[in-house]
């Protein structure tokens, strides 16, 4: 080779490549970011290997506490275990506090949840996606106390102490979900439920190996036994876009609850559907279970289907039994609001006329073949050993004011024995405590009784207005009095009740109310035999009425007037003028005590030859009233025209508040029209002395 010539070497070869050439090859600042990179995941795996997670109670508790309002600590162990695609942590000793405003002493003093052990795993690829899936939930002798004030201030609704609504829970999927030896104790104010009693849940062997789900309370509800049992398929192979089914049984007291269906998003209990059977003594006893303000009613049972998405729930084709009456229909529930609000469209084929006035708090029937519950007929018992009728069962207010409500309701036939009642028409509002009947109707063979009743529960004590009227209707379907087959008094009967009352009960409005009831039968036939007892002429009434004499007479005009003050019913006009007699009344009936003092006399429009114009008294108790005949001399006879002038003379300005229009039917108003001028048709001079006719 030349002097000063460069050699060059030759180009290394794969065998005889030094150990970490490549890597000297690599530029610095890459080699420096290679390591660096080693060198943090080497600090993060030795973290991880040797860091005390206990460090990070009091920062877990601190943020904890803060965003939920209320002491969160970690007495025991805090524990991670992190290698793994579904990592675990477990935390010893959680104490969540009650919010400042719980009772500082008492059961629901201390803590709102204590739990031993909490465990809680999770699976990473899944999250990739968007999925949470849990393989493990595990819950160990936790002590929890929940607590809802009259207010609906609850210890459960976290962060603003004055929100009242949640949303519905939503859980992830969860595949081993564990709770051992649970405690719970829930005291709801609002809804006067208090229930205290155990919760477990796991998985247990079934027949077909494959294992079902069991989450099981039980204890005491409102003091009574309680269990609820919900089963469902196995949690292993769970998926959040796969429906879970389930079954539910619960048994609160004398309520029993059966449910079979499915939740569409597994835990997501915002949206489920179900096949629901509910059955118990009295649909009202709901509301601790529903939050709903439903009516007093017979034993019942009703079955539909459910469906829930979100703060909506509807009740879709259901039907059953309340009492003796069948009831089907359809309703929904809005929840997600201040306020629940019902809506419902219901009808029954056939009405048991009895089931409707446990409305109004009346025990239904209690004889055979009917259908009530052992307290109803304890409480029917009693109302009939007092004579009472009106109910005296105290309306809950509170529940009133607690959901609004628009409820239509239609019966197609009516059972109803002593009444001619064929179809009932209710359509009812409930709207910030106002619960307005308008119209409530009842169809008779014929004749209609319809019109309003607003009860108003925003005040302390309620206040009721009533305004109803009965036309077209007939008086021989309301006295049923037959002889020799025909009815003993035919013709037509209108009437109007006008009235106010306050009261937390239908009695106790009855007995404060003011207004005016109003009976007027314009015009009719009445057999003469029970025109001439009106004034006791024994020689005359009493004869033909052993003899079934059919003789008939006309029924000119009736009208029975009360003005009612302070639950006192006065007889303002009492009268009725036939064809032989002119009866005149007064008197009282009682609302508050209810008791009738009532008193007619008769005066015959012609002579007779014995005459005992005795009057009649009815007393006693609004449901069983005595009728006698008051005992002393003879009344002397005379002053008829009179009598009728002074009584009716009034007639024009009752008779248009009855019903429109009656003021100008052909009876009355020509009685008014003789009242008022030339004096009522009585051509005879009566005396005592006068001689009777040839043939009367």
């Amino acid at each position: 080779m030349p002097e000063g010539s460069v050699s060059t070497p030759p180009p290394p070869t794969s065998p005889g490549r030094k150990p970490g050439a490549r890597w000297r090859a690599l530029p610095r600042s890459a080699r420096w970011g290679i390591g660096g990179a080693l060198l943090i995941l080497a600090a993060i795996v030795a973290f991880f290997v040797w860091f005390d997670w206990n460090m990070l109670r009091g920062p877990v508790g601190r943020f904890a506490s803060a965003q939920l309002k209320r002491e969160v600590r970690i007495d025991g162990d805090l524990r991670v275990h992190p290698w793994s695609f579904s990592p675990k942590a477990e935390a010893y000793g959680l104490f969540l506090g009650q919010p400042d405003w719980a009772p500082k002493t008492g059961p629901q003093a201390g803590h709102m949840a204590r739990v031993d052990r909490v465990a809680v795993q999770i699976k990473l690829l899944p999250l990739l996606k968007g999925d949470v899936i849990l393989p493990l939930v595990a819950v160990d002798r936790p002590d929890v106390r929940l607590l809802r004030e009259a207010s609906g201030r609850a210890n459960w609704t976290f962060g603003d102490p004055n929100k009242k609504r949640t949303k519905p829970l939503k859980l992830p999927a969860i595949q081993h979900f564990v709770i051992n030896e649970g405690d719970l104790r829930v005291e709801d104010r609002q809804r006067d439920v208090l229930f205290t009693g155990t919760v477990s849940s796991n998985e247990h062997a079934s027949g077909d190996g494959k294992g079902r789900f069991v989450l099981e309370g039980k204890g005491t509800y409102n003091h009574q036994p309680f269990l609820a049992r919900v089963t469902g398929g196995p949690l292993l192979n769970i998926s959040p876009n796969r429906p879970y089914p389930f079954d539910a049984q619960v048994s609160a007291g004398t309520t029993r609850v059966s449910a079979e269906g499915s939740i569409t998003k597994p835990f997501d209990l915002g949206r489920f559907e179900s096949d629901l059977t509910v059955a118990g003594t009295d649909l009202n006893r709901l509301y601790g279970l529903t939050g709903l303000t439903l009516p007093n009613t017979p034993p019942y049972r009703i079955s539909g289907h459910l469906a829930r998405k979100g703060g909506r729930f509807d009740f879709e084709k259901f039907s059953g039994r309340i009492g003796d009456s069948d009831v089907s229909g359809d309703l929904f529930v809005l929840v997600d609001r201040e306020r629940p609000y019902l809506e419902a469209d219901l009808k029954s084929r056939r009405l048991d006329f009895d089931d409707l006035g446990s409305l109004v708090g009346a025990a239904p029937a209690t004889g055979r073949g009917e259908t009530a519950s052992a307290g109803q007929k304890v409480e029917a018992g009693q109302r009939e050993a007092t004579g009472r009728i009106l109910p005296d069962a105290t309306l809950q207010t509170d529940r009133v004011r607690a959901m609004d409500a628009k409820v239509t309701y239609r019966a197609l036939a009516v059972n109803a024995p002593n009444l001619p009642l064929q179809k009932v028409r209710l359509d009812l509002t409930l709207d910030k405590g106002v619960l307005t009947m308008d119209p409530i109707a009842f169809t008779f063979s014929r004749g209609d009784l319809a019109g309003k009743v607003r009860l108003d529960a925003r005040p302390a004590t309620p206040v009721t207005d009533l305004d109803l009227r009965l036309t077209n209707a007939k008086l021989e379907d309301f006295i049923p009095l037959k002889t020799a087959g025909k009815p003993a008094i035919e013709g037509g009967i209108v009437a109007r009740a006008k009235l106010r009352g306050t009261g937390n009960s239908v009695h106790r409005a009855a007995a404060s109310s003011n207004g005016t009831v109003t009976l007027v039968a314009p015009k009719g036939q009445v057999r003469q035999a029970f025109a001439e007892l009106l004034g006791v002429n024994a020689s005359k009434g009493l004869l033909m009425l052993l003899s079934k004499d059919p003789k008939e007479t006309s029924l000119r005009c009736a009208v029975a007037s009360f003005d009612v003050k302070d639950g006192v019913m006065r007889a303002d006009k009492i009268i009725a003028d036939t064809g032989v007699v002119v009866a005149k009344g007064e008197g009282t009936i009682n609302l508050k005590t209810e008791r009738l003092d009532l008193r007619i006399e008769g005066d015959s429009k012609k002579p007779r030859l014995v005459r005992l114009f005795i009057p009649i008294e009815i007393k006693g108790p609004l449901g069983k009233p005595d009728i006698d005949l008051q005992p002393g001399g003879a009344i002397a006879q005379g002053g008829v025209a009179a009598a009728l002038g002074s009584l009716l003379s009034p007639l024009a300005a009752i008779l248009p508040f009855v019903t429109p229009g009656l003021e100008k039917d052909a009876d009355c108003a020509g009685l008014v029209a003789e009242a008022r001028g030339d004096g009522v048709a009585v051509r005879t001079t009566q005396t005592t002395q006068a001689k009777p006719k040839k043939g009367e």
